[in-house]
């Protein structure tokens, strides 16, 4: 109940807030409250020179009717930063993103700042539609993996000065800050130690080289290969997409009459499916990995991961975005997250 006051305005006793089947506004906290809406601004916005009492009624109406104030139309209003980011990524049900999503979440708190996530799907028309969304929300800067190739669509957004800083994988036609992991570098050094332990037959099995980081981390194996005069296509396998696929076209080489000693897949899910088949024929193929994953260490089956620090990648990335934020205009940057090798899975019996 707000009882009448003196100072800041007209008085009105109200008793009791009345019957409402719609969110608050300002001008139901004025009539509410008896002051103008200019007052109820003054004080929802921290303004200096709100008279004690009128201050008070004001908040006391806010708390009955349960307004809430909203922060993207005062900053549009006032020309405020939005204190939003978006952050657009494959698909969150992905650990590799789910990650990502988490470590960016992190630094946005930290920035005193909300994250809207999308996911593309992986497909670029959803990804230029929700950039455009994101975009038309007045987001104070951008986070992207990339699905598509041509980001030239953004440009006129960057140019009126919202930053955009992509991740995993390069923008396409638009200079811009990237972090990458080093696909290329990781996996030539994996394949590198398979030649080193003997293995001269590499079966190699990816998704689609349509992929920027497929495309980098088969030309690291492929460099690898080709030093040690161990290069076969024969031996590559495109279009695995999950894990039940990878098992099946492990088998399938398998089978073959001189069958591969040794697999790299070229992300977790296709080593997901690896193990499995190399398990279930109890085999003593040697498994390379990119990307390591949660319970890799429980697998029933040693293999070796590329490995990198997905919190890094998702951190520097985000640290680098709020430095444009808040006025950095420095000529884009390319940095690149180091890889190492470690051994996963459980030894044979």
């Amino acid at each position: 109940m707000i009882h009448p006051s003196h100072g800041g305005g007209k008085v009105s006793q109200v008793t009791s807030a009345p019957a409402r089947t719609k969110r608050p506004t300002m001008v139901d906290v004025a009539a509410l409250a008896g002051v103008s809406v200019k007052t109820v601004s003054r004080v929802v916005n921290n303004a200096p020179y709100v008279q004690p009492e009128v201050a008070q009624r004001v908040l006391a109406a806010v708390a009955e009717l349960g307004f809430r104030r909203n922060h993207l139309a005062s900053s549009l209003r006032s020309g405020q930063a939005t204190a939003t980011i978006g952050l657009l990524i494959e698909e969150i049900a992905n650990p590799f993103y789910a990650t990502i999503a988490g470590a960016v979440a992190e630094v946005a708190s930290e920035h005193d700042t909300m994250l809207l996530i999308a996911s593309s799907e992986e497909n670029p028309a959803r990804e230029q539609q929700l950039l455009r969304d994101l975009c038309a929300r007045q987001v104070d800067g951008l986070l992207v993996v990339p699905a598509g190739e041509d980001h030239a669509f953004l440009r006129s957004e960057v140019e009126r000065g919202t930053p955009a800083v992509f991740l995993d994988r390069p923008a396409g036609g638009l200079p811009a800050d990237t972090v990458l992991i080093d696909n290329r570098g990781g996996a030539h050094a994996g394949v590198r130690q398979l030649v080193e332990r003997g293995h001269r037959r590499v079966g190699i099995l990816l998704d689609s080289t349509a992929i920027y980081t497929m495309r980098e981390r088969l030309a690291g194996a492929q460099d690898a290969l080709a030093a040690a005069g161990l290069a076969d296509d024969r031996l590559i396998r495109y279009g695995i997409r999950d894990p039940e696929t990878a098992a099946r076209v492990v088998g399938d080489l398998l089978d073959e009459p001189d069958p591969p000693t040794a697999f790299f897949a070229l992300n977790n899910r296709i080593s997901l499916g690896a193990v499995e088949e190399l398990h279930r024929r109890g085999s003593d193929a040697a498994l390379l990995g990119f990307d390591d994953f949660d319970l890799s260490r429980l697998l029933p089956y040693p293999f070796t991961v590329v490995a990198y620090d997905t919190r890094t990648l998702a951190r520097t990335a985000a640290e680098l975005l709020f430095r444009r934020i808040k006025g950095d205009r420095s000529a884009p940057r390319d940095l690149l997250i180091p890889t190492e090798l470690v051994n996963r899975g459980l030894p044979r019996h």
